[in-house]
């Protein structure tokens, strides 16, 4: 079984290892206008900086409407594309891949940013607000109702994910990475507890999972030879809802539509269920799908040591891992963890002189 920090070769990238930076929602656009700023560059910059071998953006809308919040970032722009070619060209100089996450937030769209405002729930058009969509007028929680998509709606979208993964490769991206976790909207019609449509989108798994694969194959039409990875929620966590047996059985599917890797997450869908959280906690999930579909998977989830972290390479559980609270805490995690496995050469030379001890 390979290592934690043995390379990983996906079609013609080579990673350098395979502890990895999840993405990270950072709320942080004051303009409003989608474009990434210094304080992208600096974020996700220290990852590089700290050996890790992916750093994916946080969740890049496609469209206006796509995006969480108005302070989120996107893509729908060639403005904002090169905004995003600074960061890409840092992360690659520090020997990391630049991934980026492309997402639409669907019914959970246009809230407020969970910091810098005691305000939740919907954001009203005159604050700078927006009407959301989702694949039923239902909505999530004790939010707006969203508009229902049409065809032609669903159409557009997946034109925009397109558009928006071409700039991406343009502005240097090596990794594009399809969002359909989390309850946002590839996950709202992947989800039947959402889901409740009777036409071709709603229904059996196989339409469902139409909009998703729709998107696989015009984004792999879109980006060529670049990596292409998508996000599952493995569970909702209730009853009826969505699983791992859904999940294994959608990415063989997104796999031959042109999907290279999977990265398995869990729950987002509904509000209100119990998660039972824990180191790893969703380990068994990347698992599961990736010996039930034979895809290459990450896996994903309060991984906080860097011993577990090898453990679940080592051990075939997973092809990589990816940490995201431990590495606010630590920038640097792919360091520690190096040092503590006997692995030379991560930290740059700017850093040599204050050298990881081994454990």
């Amino acid at each position: 079984m390979p290592t934690l920090f043995e390379p990983l070769i996906l079609r013609s990238l080579t990673l350098r290892n395979r502890l990895w930076i999840a993405p990270m929602c950072q709320y942080s656009v004051e303009a409003e206008d989608g474009v990434p700023t210094d304080w992208h560059l600096v974020h996700l910059g220290q990852f590089a900086i700290g050996g890790a071998g992916l750093v994916f953006t946080e969740a890049t809308a496609v469209t206006p409407v796509g995006r969480i919040s108005p302070q989120d970032t996107g893509i729908w722009n060639d403005e904002q594309a090169a905004a995003w070619a600074r960061i890409a060209a840092f992360l690659r100089s520090q020997g990391a891949a630049a991934g980026i996450q492309l997402g639409h937030a669907g019914r959970k769209g246009s809230v407020y940013a969970p910091w810098g405002t005691e305000r939740r729930g919907t954001v009203p058009p005159a604050e700078g607000g927006w009407q959301a969509v989702g694949p039923t007028p239902e909505p999530f929680a004790d939010f707006d109702a969203p508009a229902a998509l049409d065809d032609s709606g669903i159409a557009r979208i997946v034109t925009a994910f397109a558009d928006a993964a071409r700039r991406a490769v343009t502005a240097g991206f090596d990794v594009v990475e399809l969002h359909a976790a989390h309850g946002y909207l590839l996950h709202q019609f992947l989800s039947p507890l959402v889901n409740t449509r009777t036409d071709a989108y709603g229904g059996p798994l196989e339409n469902r999972a139409r909009f998703l694969l729709q998107v696989v194959e015009a984004v792999r039409a879109a980006i060529g030879e670049t990596v292409l990875m998508v996000r599952f929620s493995a569970t909702d966590w209730a009853e009826g809802g969505w699983n791992e047996a859904d999940t294994a059985s959608v990415a063989r599917w997104a796999a031959d539509a042109g999907a290279d890797f999977f990265d398995i997450s869990t729950g987002g869908a509904i509000p209100g269920v119990q998660i039972p959280l824990a180191p790893g906690y969703q380990v068994p999930f990347a698992t599961y799908v990736r010996d039930t579909a034979g895809v290459p998977v990450s896996a994903v989830g309060l991984i906080t040591d860097a011993v577990d972290a090898g453990d679940i390479v080592r051990s075939g559980r997973a092809d990589a891992v990816m940490i995201g609270r431990e590495a606010l805490r630590d920038p640097h995690f792919a360091l520690g963890a190096a040092a503590s496995a006997g692995v030379d050469g991560l930290a740059p030379g700017q850093y040599l002189r204050a050298p990881y001890l081994s454990a």
